[in-house]
């Protein structure tokens, strides 16, 4: 099933659709299954959600290593210096207990900020749903990533998780992901 989805994903990006659900929907399944780090929420008709603690350093890390450097991703999309179909912003979304981050993709600039088109099925975000575009304010932007010539940039929290593999399943993962992921 995974590496179907993942050949349905790379068939997606080559014919330069601008549509990224299959990547972290199935992305986050297959990264997280058996991490200890990760709580699992399983819904019916829908994906299955994987978060982590408020106090999880090493998430943490690189929310802020994607904020120091969103430079990189306004620069490449300015002058669009990115592989078609891949850009997409991770937002925090308030709930009643804290955040709940949700992955962008579609992105365009309007109106002096970027929006993008919900990818995700929120589980306690309110107002938020997949496929609607919304407006971006920069404040909630937590991750972000892009392909450049086959190759990841940015995708911090990506990965953050992708560490947590075993070398075994991270090899797997690399052979089946659409970008080259540098270590």
């Amino acid at each position: 099933m995974l590496i179907g989805c993942f050949r349905l994903f790379r068939q997606i990006i080559q014919s330069n659709y601008e549509i990224v659900t299959v990547l972290h929907q199935m992305i986050l399944g297959y990264l997280l299954r058996n991490n200890s780090k990760m709580n699992k929420t399983v819904r019916t008709a829908e994906p299955t959600i994987y978060s982590t603690s408020n106090n999880d350093e090493e998430i943490n890390n690189a929310i802020d290593l994607a904020r120091k450097n969103l430079h990189d991703f306004d620069s490449a999309f300015i002058i669009r210096s990115y592989d078609p179909g891949t850009i997409a912003l991770k937002i925090k979304f308030p709930t009643n207990i804290g955040f709940e981050y949700i992955w962008a993709i579609q992105i365009r600039w309007e109106f002096g900020s970027y929006s993008g088109v919900i990818d995700n099925f929120p589980e306690n975000a309110k107002d938020v749903k997949v496929g609607k575009r919304i407006k971006i304010d920069k404040d909630d932007i937590t991750d972000w990533m892009f392909g450049r010539n086959g190759k990841l940039i940015g995708g911090y929290t990506l990965r953050a998780f992708r560490n947590r593999l075993t070398k075994h399943e991270k090899k797997n993962f690399d052979a089946h992901f659409f970008l080259k992921i540098d270590n």
